[in-house]
């Protein structure tokens, strides 16, 4: 069925490529710039390294370099996002779309075949740059690339360009025009932007290995995006939708309905609408768990990469200092209601960011923002067992009295994210794309108010008042 779908794809594909090389005006831009950047970052690269030669900084001159090869792959990327921009609905504006509808080919081959017409252009470019890029700077420095490094970097390009375009795409089947797509393009550029911030550090550090992780995030989100397009794309919605509303009523109505839902006492709304939901999340919940784990084994895979020397670590001191007593750790004051509040608010805000970056990233940042503390909990442990401490005493003292309470929040939070997340790929049937994610959002807020905040209060009274007491009591000598 895929190679059936693929082979009839290719059809569109070829015709639409065919038409962007006959037009100047798309080509030309694009390869003028694709050709000139890259000989700007080659002089660049020449201008940095002689710099800091002269001042004994070679290495800054090392890291600029790859870091510079990462932004060439991802130029010509962002410079061809408009031509995704306009495969749906520049054509519905155009008038050009009708016969191209009324083919014999499915919803999903229509959209493939524009999806990989949009998307070969890009990555053909960002090929290019890079190539001329290597080239240029082998002329001027004699620098060469790892083999692993060059892997990278290529498969950066390529994963940021299904990210960027695949995005593009679905907005452009979804509104109802350029202007509108344009607008919305800010949504996908942004993050990406950040998300070369956050590689570029990556980059100076040469923690290259943790762009591994960075690829196979930008690969799942590529997916669902793929996903969510196939999933909502339809030519009888592309035609007839003339004008996008803004209706806030219309959506308070829907809101409010599903998360008031249709008991007729408080009892039977609590077990119909609170543990119901409960009772559908079972599969969210067991992969958020699985998420948590994986999260804690990081974490003990890194600590054998960054040990801490076991003289930095005076178990003896830890033990003077819990006997006489915990009163205050940085804003957290213990033993004090005003502890609780910090605390609390904290875990809230960690829990409110991770749904907000989960909804523009179909739960897989919301999900990366959860683990960080499993993955400090299990670099903690590990350390522990490296410097003869017991690591089942270290979770036992200072996580597990409020992490009775405290976990099963946080894996139920990434339940709601990626249900949140799942709505947005998974078509539901007689409702439209926001209806559905209104009822998720619903849901969402039912169960953080009603579960998961109360399970925060109570995990934010254990730390302040139970865990520094079980501390002291287990460290006493």
């Amino acid at each position: 069925m895929l190679e059936e779908d693929l082979r009839k794809a290719l059809v569109i594909t070829r015709r639409e490529i065919r038409d962007q090389f006959r037009d100047w005006r798309i080509m030309a831009p694009i390869i003028v710039l694709t050709l000139f950047f890259p000989g700007l970052m080659n002089f660049t690269a020449q201008r940095a390294v002689g710099f800091v030669e002269t001042y004994g900084a070679e290495i800054i001159g090392e890291r600029l370099i790859p870091f510079l090869l990462m932004v060439v792959g991802f130029f010509p990327i962002s410079v061809s996002l408009v031509i995704a921009l306009e495969s749906f609905v520049g054509e519905k504006e155009r008038r050009s779309i009708e016969p191209l509808l009324s083919t014999p080919l499915t919803d999903r081959q229509l959209y493939l075949g524009k999806l990989m017409a949009v998307l070969f252009p890009p990555l053909a470019a960002s090929y290019l740059g890079i190539f001329v890029y290597l080239f240029g700077v082998y002329r001027q420095v004699g620098w060469v690339p790892e083999g692993e490094l060059l892997i990278q970097v290529i498969a950066l390009a390529t994963v940021q360009s299904l990210v960027m375009v695949s995005g593009a795409v679905v907005v452009s089947s979804q509104t109802t025009s350029v202007r509108a797509a344009n607008l919305l393009a800010s949504f996908i550029i942004i993050p990406m932007a950040i998300l070369l911030v956050g590689e570029s550090m990556i980059m100076f550090w040469a923690r290259y290995h943790i762009l591994w992780w960075v690829i196979l995030g930008q690969v799942i989100i590529a997916g669902l995006l793929v996903r969510t397009g196939i999933a909502y794309f339809s030519r009888e919605e592309l035609l007839g939708r003339e004008l996008d509303t803004l209706n806030l009523r219309w959506a308070w109505s829907k809101f409010w309905k599903a998360f008031r839902g249709d008991a007729d006492s408080l009892s039977g709304w609590w077990a119909r609408q609170v543990w119901g939901t409960l009772s559908r999340l079972q599969l969210p919940i067991l992969l958020s768990v699985l998420l948590m784990v994986a999260g804690g084994v990081i974490g003990i895979i890194e600590a054998g990469h960054y040990r801490i020397p076991a003289e930095a670590l005076d178990w003896d001191q830890l033990d003077q200092g819990l006997v006489t007593g915990l009163e205050q750790v940085g804003p957290i004051r213990f033993f004090s209601a005003r502890g609780v509040g910090v605390v609390f608010l904290h875990n809230l805000r960690v829990v409110a960011l991770a749904s907000l970056l989960g909804i523009f990233s179909f739960g897989v940042l919301g999900e990366v923002i959860l683990m960080l503390p499993f993955i400090i909990i299990g670099f903690l442990m590990s350390t522990a067992a490296q410097t003869g401490f017991s690591p089942g005493q270290f979770f036992t003292a200072f996580v597990l009295p409020h992490g009775l309470l405290e976990i099963p929040a946080i894996v139920l939070s990434g339940a709601l994210i990626l249900r949140l997340g799942i709505t947005m790929v998974t078509p539901a049937r007689g409702i439209t794309i926001g209806e559905a994610w209104l009822q998720s959002l619903a849901e969402w807020l039912r169960l953080v108010l009603f579960v998961v905040v109360p399970l925060l209060i109570g995990a934010a009274f254990l730390e302040v008042f139970i865990t520094p007491r079980v501390a002291i009591w287990m460290f006493q000598p």
